[in-house]
């Protein structure tokens, strides 16, 4: 395959015709057509050819063929032909996303500004676009977007339906139900590319990993929807247990439980914002007390052996690991933010008092000449991780974000996989050209789906 950058031009004839530069028509091998497909996403287009004397590669549509296949504006995106009898211009990239607070600068509330983000750093490479569920039509095949104008504001188009989708759905409740499955499912029918299928539930990934030799020796003891007497027992083995719910985000509802052989058991937890610690003289108690503040909801709790992890200021530290697919379809570390928990929390969580720190300086202070090491280390096992669980899982990942807890021997563990992760460890001053990687390994990995790669790029 043929792929070049090139310049996209609108002109104003009625006729479908499509002129390039006589540098790009010899670089695409069209020597002699007088006729060609133009293609942008599923929508082919016959068009007249014509060359044009212009330094570089350029490509000027006629206003019928623009008007026919759709293109959204001009400026620079890659032109691919696998032969001389079409070529392809895009890709167009689709990012699924959604909001209840919607405006016409902010069409996607709190999220605008990632999107905007990701738009502008696209729109040279790629046709890139946002779009919510009630965009599409599906019986055109198109997608009403929304795509940056020159001056930094938004623009309406319809296009064909795209050749990836990027989902960034904001929430848990925005996934659930049959109009979504059947939206997913409806791109993966029509053999588009749509990565992060949906979020994790905290058990899915022991599930996944349950028989993946790889992947198990990092996981911590994990059972989902444990009786008393297995809590019990694992409090007896373990000394210390999260005990959380499933579906949960933000440390919300997590009891961290402790059992000192000669002073009983005790429950750390978090509520209306302030952190709590009590003790209890009998398991029995402890018991009653969680079904007392959650009821028929424990079933959907897992409970996970504490590992006693590196700590500064005797406040313990875990990692974020943001991760992703590349252009060459490998996993790469993209960031990495360290998590010092606030006195007496639960959770490292920022909200509940945690702080951010670089990953060298957390380390530095754990293991002094050691932290480089033991950060090489960790970063190969979130690698590893990430193979494995993409290995065991059914849909296309291309993002993962894991939660990574290392011990005072520098023993690397999982406690957590995030199929959509958050970016709060970028705001961190020292992590924004981490962020900004983060932004170009998303586009890559686009790029990469979309099939707008080289021959010798290609795996």
């Amino acid at each position: 395959m043929s792929l070049t950058l090139c310049n996209v031009h609108f002109t104003q004839q009625p006729e479908k015709i499509v002129w390039f530069s006589r540098s790009l028509y010899k670089l695409l091998s069209l020597n002699g057509r007088r006729s060609i497909n133009v293609k942008l996403g599923r929508d082919v287009v016959p068009a007249k050819v014509r060359t044009v004397n212009r330094k570089g590669n350029h490509v000027f549509l006629s206003a019928g063929l623009r008007r026919s296949i759709r293109i959204p504006k001009s400026g620079n995106v890659y032109i691919a032909n696998a032969d001389s009898e079409e070529v392809q211009l895009g890709p167009l990239i689709g990012i699924l996303t959604d909001s209840s607070a919607q405006s016409a600068e902010s069409p996607f509330g709190s999220r605008t500004s990632f999107i905007k983000q990701l738009l502008q750093l696209g729109q040279k490479k790629a046709y890139f676009f946002a779009f919510t569920p009630r965009d599409i039509n599906w019986q055109n095949e198109t997608v009403h977007g929304w795509f940056l104008d020159g001056g930094g504001g938004w623009a309406r188009r319809v296009v064909p339906l795209p050749d990836v989708v990027y989902n960034r759905l904001p929430s848990r409740r925005a996934e659930v139900g049959s109009a979504m499955t059947a939206l997913r499912e409806r791109f993966v029918r029509r053999k588009i590319p749509f990565f992060n299928w949906s979020f994790f539930n905290k058990s899915d990934v022991y599930t996944l990993l349950d028989k993946d030799p790889d992947g198990l020796r990092h996981l911590p003891e994990s059972v989902n929807n444990p009786t008393s007497e297995k809590i019990k027992e694992l409090l007896e083995k373990h000394h210390f247990l999260y005990y959380k719910p499933t579906g949960g985000s933000l440390g919300n509802g997590i009891y961290r439980l402790t059992y000192h052989p000669n002073r009983g058991y005790f429950a750390r937890y978090r509520r209306n914002g302030t952190n709590v610690l009590l003790r209890f003289t009998k398991f029995s108690s402890l018991m009653k007390m969680l079904r007392a503040r959650h009821g028929s909801h424990l079933s959907g709790y897992v409970v996970q052996q504490g590992i006693r992890l590196i700590e500064i200021d005797n406040c313990p530290i875990d990692f974020r690991f943001h991760m992703h697919k590349d252009g060459s379809n490998n996993w790469v570390v993209a960031g990495i933010g360290a998590k010092k928990a606030g006195r007496g929390s639960v959770t490292t969580h920022i909200k509940n008092g945690g702080s951010l720190m670089t990953p060298e300086t957390a380390l530095g202070r754990a293991f002094g000449d050691r932290a480089s090491e033991v950060l090489s280390e960790a970063k190969q096992v979130a690698i590893r991780l990430s193979e494995a669980i993409e290995r065991n899982y059914s849909h296309t990942l291309g993002e993962l974000g894991l939660d990574i807890g290392i011990d005072r021997d520098g023993d690397v563990w999982m406690f957590e996989a995030n199929a959509k992760p958050g970016r709060s460890i970028f705001k961190h001053p020292a992590l924004k050209a981490q962020g900004r990687a983060s932004l170009e390994y998303i586009l890559d990995h686009c790029l990469y789906l979309s099939k707008f790669r080289r021959k010798d790029e290609s795996s």
